[in-house]
């Protein structure tokens, strides 16, 4: 039985990069350390264990822009070949992607693995690049579909709503890409919120952690058909880690205190949020936001 998920240690991050060398380097006689680049840690970690937790899939995603992903590193061991382990991971990936708002899917693909990436609904774009002066590779593109055109709908309300009221949310490009009722998740344009050292504003990160959290609270108040304004009583973020990639935010049912059962006892609505501010797996801050749905009176 194979699992896939994100390395859940250091020595499973050991295992995940030597297979990384061991299959895509050391071939070509590159020294370790030539598998890992300066991406790192703003990507999408992705192992495959076997029931002994064995590393025999390996594979890395990270976001190029608001809307765009690449895979690299894809590698299975010889051991588990013709498994579809390589479909397994490159599923994964994609279903990440749809959840960070991704809407292409890019790759560089080795000739011999073609095949295998047109059956999962890549178009192969031609030539890319050749490495090591002997292997040719071709760029591969997909674009990912929202199936969930309900979803949309309201997140568009919202977004309209951002936008139109809170000038800064339109310049950030704040969006909402994932929302079922148990997770929400956000992402921003990044390049407009990048500092003088190439990182993310901390204003940046809070305005996006603080909007996630209203989000919710949002679609929590839309269930109960009731009006009221909301407000953030008390915010504090803790910050993490400097994040030099594409950032995004999310909070689920989990984190959450409150809902809205308060409005229909003609009291304000009260809720406790803690959003987490990602890059890559990485989780970069944490801000507490206590927000009110203050009920408007008639």
């Amino acid at each position: 039985m194979y699992q896939c998920r994100a390395p859940k240690n250091q020595a499973e991050f050991d295992g995940y990069y030597q297979l990384r060398w061991q299959i895509l380097r050391s071939p070509w006689q590159q020294p370790l350390g030539s598998e890992q680049d300066d991406l790192e840690g703003q990507s999408y970690h992705r192992v495959i264990v076997d029931d002994i937790d064995n590393v025999v899939g390996v594979g890395r995603m990270h976001k190029c822009s608001q809307d765009t992903a690449q895979v690299r590193y894809m590698a299975i061991d010889d051991s588990a070949q013709g498994k579809g382990l390589g479909k397994l991971l490159l599923i994964e990936f994609e279903n990440i992607a749809a959840k960070v708002g991704v809407k292409q899917m890019m790759l560089n693909a080795r000739e011999n693995a073609l095949g295998f990436y047109q059956r999962l609904g890549y178009e192969d774009k031609g030539f890319s690049h050749t490495l090591y002066e002997s292997i040719v590779h071709n760029k591969m593109t997909k674009y990912l579909s929202c199936e969930n055109a309900h979803m949309e709908e309201k997140a568009q309300a919202l977004q309209n709503i951002w936008h139109q009221t809170i000038p800064l949310s339109q310049a950030m490009n704040i969006n909402i890409s994932y929302f079922d009722g148990q997770e929400l998740i956000t992402n921003c344009e990044p390049t407009f919120n990048k500092n003088l050292h190439n990182t993310m504003f901390a204003g940046s990160i809070y305005t996006l952690a603080t909007l996630t959290g209203w989000g919710w609270v949002y679609f929590a108040l839309v269930q109960y058909q009731q009006q009221a304004d909301i407000v953030l009583a008390e915010g504090n973020i803790r910050y993490i880690a400097p994040l030099a990639g594409v950032a995004h935010a999310r909070t689920s049912q989990t984190l959450i205190i409150g809902d809205g059962d308060a409005l229909l006892q003609g009291r304000n609505a009260k809720f406790t949020i803690e959003v987490e501010v990602c890059c890559g797996d990485k989780t970069v801050a944490i801000f507490t936001g206590k927000y009110v749905g203050v009920l408007k009176r008639k």
